[in-house]
């Protein structure tokens, strides 16, 4: 698969020498992978262009200042690969505070005449103080064949995006949550969340020409790790066959009394696929599950945790990346490719002030960065772990 590094120059880059490590996006094919944004020129910290002004505060947003300013870089990332900001397919939003989302839809709407599928959840930080949204864009080529799903049966969002978006052989469909959009939580939902929203991401695959079955990738969001084993429980159900999954716990989701967002990729039965352990390989693209420092039986192993004897000799943060991510590059070995690979990467961390040290692992890992989106969680689903890593990646 053809794959170019994509950078613009008007657009602000982390310092490698002083801060993070990563670039600004991969094209791999007709696929466009943006690095997260922020409004942050890694220099000043959030600049006075994405700020409201002081001495006018009647005439400006925060929000939406840091909306535009984040909204035109990437529209620069993409035009630098080909893309415009109508080809994206897929869109996260982190926001520090929901109360900001009403007003930053508003410069959504201004950008995305014809909205993509979108998740949006609350969590706790970002990796510069002051800015209070990240967005995290994938977009296609504009040759890519693609058409927009909606579902008849599932209840239309209130906000300005789509219910997912057939680009080529992948479904990108937008995050789910247990509302109805009229009245809060309904009924049929209170006592299942997880089957209301699986129900009708179902009829956004059907209305598409797929199923379930067919999903590659899977990220859940909880607003409470406690949820887990009894979501999982209907999860099994869904998905006898569970596809790679990334589960993090979030602040808050966008209706309240919502507990659930999932968010789900899929791609036509006919593409060829191998599934392997902690992943699938669908046509040229690796899909893997997102990673944390557990051995699944002891909670963190002792080859990820620092050890109590030797307090002067080690890092928790440092030697559960280490774990993640070799774990990680083996995964991408059983699939033929190697961490070179990766053209997309999320990472949650617990506490941002481990990625500094955490980031210095990232570097040995990747001497040339993949795009990255790095938020802070409140928390991981195993207690003691301080970070996931969710990857994917394309063959050569």
């Amino acid at each position: 698969m053809e794959r170019r590094v994509i950078s613009s120059a008007i657009v602000p880059t982390p310092p490698y020498g002083k801060g993070a490590h990563d670039c600004q996006g991969i094209l791999a094919g007709e696929t466009l992978y943006a690095a997260g944004q922020i409004a942050s020129d890694y220099k000043t910290g959030v600049p006075p262009e994405a700020r409201q002004d002081a001495a006018f505060p009647y005439y400006g947003s925060d929000i939406q200042k840091q909306a535009r300013y984040i909204l035109k870089n990437l529209k620069a990332v993409l035009e630098e690969g080909g893309c415009g900001l109508e080809d994206v397919v897929k869109s996260q939003v982190f926001l520090t505070d929901l109360n900001d989302f009403y007003h930053f839809d508003q410069v959504w709407k201004e950008l995305f005449p014809k909205p993509p599928p979108r998740t949006t959840v609350q969590i706790r930080g970002l990796l510069v103080p002051g800015c209070r949204v990240e967005i995290d864009l994938t977009a296609v080529r504009p040759s890519v064949e693609r058409r927009v799903i909606t579902a008849a049966s599932a209840p239309a969002p209130m906000a300005h995006y789509c219910q997912g978006v057939l680009a080529g052989d992948t479904l990108y469909a937008a995050g789910q949550i247990a509302s109805d959009y009229k009245t809060g939580v309904p009924p049929e939902a209170r006592r299942d969340q997880t089957r209301y929203v699986l129900e009708n991401i179902r009829a956004v695959y059907r209305a598409a020409g797929l199923e379930l079955d067919e999903t590659v990738k899977a990220q859940v969001f909880l607003t409470n790790a406690e949820d887990f084993p009894q979501f999982d429980k209907v999860w099994r159900e869904f998905f006898p066959k569970s596809p790679p999954r990334t589960t993090v716990q979030v602040s808050a989701l966008l209706v309240p009394g919502c507990r659930i967002e999932i968010d789900l990729i899929a791609v036509h039965e006919h593409v060829k696929r191998s599934a392997l352990d902690q992943g699938v390989l669908a046509g040229e693209t690796l899909y893997a599950a997102g990673q944390l420092a557990s051995d699944q039986r002891s909670g963190v192993p002792p080859e990820a945790r620092q050890d109590a004897a030797f307090p002067y000799y080690g890092s928790d943060i440092q030697k559960q990346a280490r774990y993640v991510l070799g774990n990680l590059k083996a995964l991408f070995a059983s699939a033929g490719c190697s961490l070179e690979q990766v053209v997309k990467s999320q990472v949650f961390l617990t506490d941002l002030n481990d990625f500094y040290y955490f980031d210095q692992v990232w570097k040995e890992f990747f001497p040339k960065p993949p795009p990255r989106t790095t938020v802070q969680v409140p928390a991981l689903l195993v207690p003691g772990c301080r970070v996931e890593v969710d990857l994917t990646g394309a063959q050569p």
